[in-house]
């Protein structure tokens, strides 16, 4: 929670510095030390002072504001700053593409105030003949203020699962529980979520209901008794916690975990059994004896069924599969052998290619790709050939110092508006793997968009299309492809499909795994770091990947190392082939 608070109040002052016209670097080092923090697994306020300034973009200023916030709750520059910019424009600055001038015009010239201004006066036609101001402007806005709107329903998992655990953890700490677990969307790992739902048993549910409703960040009790209590958090999430009888907790879990329609199936088959099913627990019919509920797998055992994983319970079909025994055996994150999408210093990234692979040896991996961008990417600070050139030479050094562990040498290469790649063939060629992807012209047509990221995957050189639908969670939508069709060549051609671990992406989502698999498409699970505590994201597209039913024997980076080369080479060698076969 102090993480998401002091990286908010970071990018804050930046929007605040950006609209007073201030120092644009210092501007970027707010939003670069934001950057960093957001992405930090662990609680900033564990750290000693020289891990603190040891973080990229992290001096003495903005290590005393961290501990300035971390001591008082606020930081000083941030309220002054506040008070010197009208508090609407700063809202508007929450509308995705709507920059610090456009919302002061806004603010100077209409006296818009707040996102429902905004969308009033642009369903009024107030904004047209304002300078720079076309209709497609006003479409962008209505969107972005929709997106807006979804996000204040549900949240990405990214944000609130490390607030689940963080409240877990006080209560461990603080409250007199014994078995104590999140339950809801966030134990399904669905990629948006609503609010936290919380277990727990106690022998002294009082005294737990008493310190849950007084932990920090707490703004407001909704409700408060004996064995159930709603708590808001100071970001506007809802959390209920129940303390249940520990010969039901299995029962509960269960019930409270859902989804809606996998309880109604599970009930279904009590009844034809005789049973009664709820959160107590599974109970004989006539009599009301209790034949389970301690454990979930006692629930799902009572109903003759193995144990079903909580990110398959959304009754589409994982019931079927499980009365035939044909559950799959879901990958897990200790299957994952490498990350084969991180970026560095030579590109957008904060570390320098050695600290990312001390970062990676540490989670015990056996390899990573280092892909930093290319060329045409300028914001990122791409490669040309000539930088790429002596990235590799890098690469290749660090490698001979090495024991136990390979640098790959990648990149992740544009797909630019025509379909052809950043870089030439003859460049990339001198890669083990190339991700190609697409970070411009979001708005192409369908068939623009699809054909070119054909035209990628039929590339004898590229092994992996990452971020395939470009959606940001709560930002962007995907953009529109046929994805059908890119399945469908990237089976053809033995290109893997990317799932992208950053929380805010989580792409490919479930249901186009679920479609991707079919057309028996490969994947590769990475987390798109660009700090090294970012390798923790893996664990999010290791639950997206689950929810997509997938197994070990569907991603390649479960791999060990040689099996990964061998793989990779025989994929470039297939497609050089088919290339071949075409031309003749």
């Amino acid at each position: 929670m102090n993480n998401q608070q002091i990286a908010k109040i970071f990018n804050e002052i930046a929007d605040l510095l950006e609209l007073k016209g201030e120092n644009m670097f210092r501007i970027r080092a707010y939003r670069r030390a934001a950057q960093s923090i957001d992405g930090m697994p662990n609680d900033i306020a564990t750290l000693t002072p020289e891990e603190l300034t040891a973080l990229p973009g992290i001096g003495n200023d903005l290590a005393g504001k961290i501990r300035e916030y971390l001591n008082t709750g606020t930081i000083k520059k941030y309220l002054e700053l506040k008070k010197e910019v009208p508090g609407g424009v700063l809202e508007l600055l929450k509308v995705r593409g709507l920059g610090p001038k456009k919302a002061k015009q806004f603010y100077d010239t209409l006296n818009i105030k707040n996102v429902d201004d905004l969308a009033t006066a642009v369903q009024s036609g107030k904004l047209k003949g304002l300078p720079g101001i076309q209709k497609k402007t006003e479409e962008n806005i209505m969107q972005s203020i929709s997106w807006m709107k979804k996000g204040a329903e549900r949240r990405p998992l990214g944000r609130l699962l490390p607030l689940a655990e963080n409240i877990i953890l006080q209560i461990k700490e603080a409250a007199p529980v014994g078995r104590i677990e999140v339950a809801g969307s966030i134990r399904r790992r669905k990629e948006t979520v609503g609010d936290i739902d919380i277990l727990a048993t106690s022998k002294k549910p009082e005294t737990v209901m008493n310190i849950f409703i007084n932990l920090p960040h707490v703004t407001k009790i909704v409700n408060h008794g004996e064995t159930k209590s709603s708590v808001i958090t100071d970001d506007g999430v809802q959390v209920d916690l129940r303390v249940v009888d520990e010969n039901s907790f299995g029962a509960a879990l269960q019930y409270f975990t859902g989804s809606k329609q996998h309880n109604i199936r599970l009930r279904e088959i009590a009844v034809h059994m005789g049973l009664k099913l709820n959160e107590y627990g599974v109970f004989q019919e006539p009599g009301n004896k209790r034949t389970g509920g301690k454990t979930e797998e006692g629930i799902y055992k009572a109903l003759k069924l193995p144990y079903i994983p909580p990110e398959l319970r959304e009754d589409a079909g994982e019931i079927e599969a499980a009365r035939e025994n044909k559950l799959p055996e879901l990958v897990t994150i200790e299957d994952i052998k490498g990350d084969l999408h991180v970026h560095t210093k030579w590109s957008d990234g904060s570390y320098e290619i050695h600290e990312m692979v001390a970062a990676a040896r540490t989670r015990g991996y056996q390899y990573v790709a280092i892909t930093d961008h290319t060329k045409g990417l300028g914001v990122a600070h791409g490669l040309d050939e000539s930088r790429l050139a002596r990235e590799i030479k890098l690469i290749d050094e660090i490698n001979k110092t090495l024991k136990g562990f390979k640098i790959l040498k990648g990149i992740e290469v544009d797909i630019k508006s025509d379909g052809k790649l950043d870089l030439p063939d003859e460049t990339l060629a001198e890669l083990d793997i190339v991700v190609a992807s697409i970070h411009s012209g979001f708005k192409q047509s369908r068939e623009q968009l699809t054909d070119r990221l054909l035209s990628a995957i039929r590339n004898p050189l590229v092994n992996v299309i990452a971020h395939p639908t470009g959606r940001l969670i709560g930002e962007r939508d995907a953009y529109a492809v046929d994805m059908e069709a890119v399945f469908k060549e990237s089976a053809k051609y033995d290109v893997a499909m990317e799932i992208n671990a950053y929380p805010l992406r989580l792409d490919l989502n479930d249901f186009y795994i679920k479609m991707a698999k079919r057309f028996g498409v490969s994947f590769v699970i990475c987390t798109d770091a660009h700090i090294a505590s970012q390798y923790d994201y893996m664990s999010y597209g290791v639950a997206m990947a689950r929810r997509g039913w997938l197994e070990k024997k569907n991603v390649l980076n479960t791999l060990p190392l040689e099996q990964l080369i061998k793989k990779l080479k025989s994929c470039r060698a297939g497609k050089i082939k088919m290339k071949q076969q075409l031309i003749s």
